[in-house]
């Protein structure tokens, strides 16, 4: 089976695994599920994946070194923020509080793991030009150090979808609520201006930026209550998981 096909499938067998009860119990709902370009995700999944690119780019890390931060948090927890792990390893990037980490309680946060992951990448000598298993291995210093290219072809898609190099690189598809609940705004600005940066949603942006913006906001549309993003002259709406065109976009708008 070719690698391209096998990584999708896998991520779609791991997104069927954490969905399945939602399976088989009398009403027939739509499963929530994200796809960026060929890559499937969970909601929770693409969330992460998110929030990684974001702070990546918000310190300046090149595409190079978002790829490298994906691929590590897919071979290390699934791209989902566990609570446990191998000895006192916690979190995206399965870090250690007893190898100088940082403490539990900031490993457990996603924008704060990945910030730490991006610092520890950028000190490795030569990194921009090593390959994404090795720069990966320079930072986790796995027992496993060749596991992390098996990931390296969905992380550098990701990171094409969620930086904006991409337009309209990943879309989610869920069911709306019948009744529209008020959009949890405070919050998602909140944690917009921590994993985008300062000015949050409202800075002047360029194309790019703002796909890589309306992007994230896909990716965090269920936890926060969005059902509809317009940008760029395209609209994603939850109901139909896809971005259309839209002659009434231009500048960033969600409900």
């Amino acid at each position: 089976m070719p690698a391209r096909a096998t990584h999708r499938l896998g991520l779609a067998a791991v997104a069927a695994a954490l969905l399945c009860g939602a399976c088989g119990k009398g009403h027939q709902q739509t499963v929530p599920t994200c796809s960026a370009l060929d890559v499937i995700l969970t909601t929770e999944q693409a969330a992460n994946a998110a929030t990684i690119a974001a702070v990546g780019k918000r310190l300046g890390v090149p595409n190079h070194g978002v790829t490298v931060a994906l691929a590590t948090a897919f071979q290390e927890s699934g791209m989902r923020n566990l609570d446990y792990g191998d000895r006192d390893s916690l979190g995206l990037f399965q870090q250690r509080p007893s190898q100088g980490w940082g403490t539990p309680a900031e490993i457990i946060i996603p924008e704060v793991s990945a910030a730490k992951f991006f610092r520890a990448l950028v000190k490795v000598k030569g990194w921009q030009s090593l390959e994404v298993t090795v720069a990966a291995q320079r930072v986790q210093r796995s027992a496993a150090p060749d596991a992390y290219a098996q990931w390296e072809e969905p992380g550098r898609t990701l990171a094409r979808a969620l930086t904006g190099e991409v337009e309209a690189g990943l879309a989610c598809e869920f069911d709306p609520p019948a009744t529209p609940p008020v959009v949890r705004e405070f919050a998602l600005r909140q944690e917009a201006v921590r994993e985008l940066g300062p000015g949050g949603l409202d800075r002047a942006q360029q194309p790019k930026r703002r796909w890589a913006t309306a992007t994230w906001l896909v990716a965090h549309a269920r936890a926060y209550g969005l059902s509809r993003i317009s940008v760029g002259g395209r609209t994603w709406t939850a109901g139909s998981g896809k971005w259309s065109p839209d002659t009434g976009a231009g500048q960033l708008r969600y409900s």
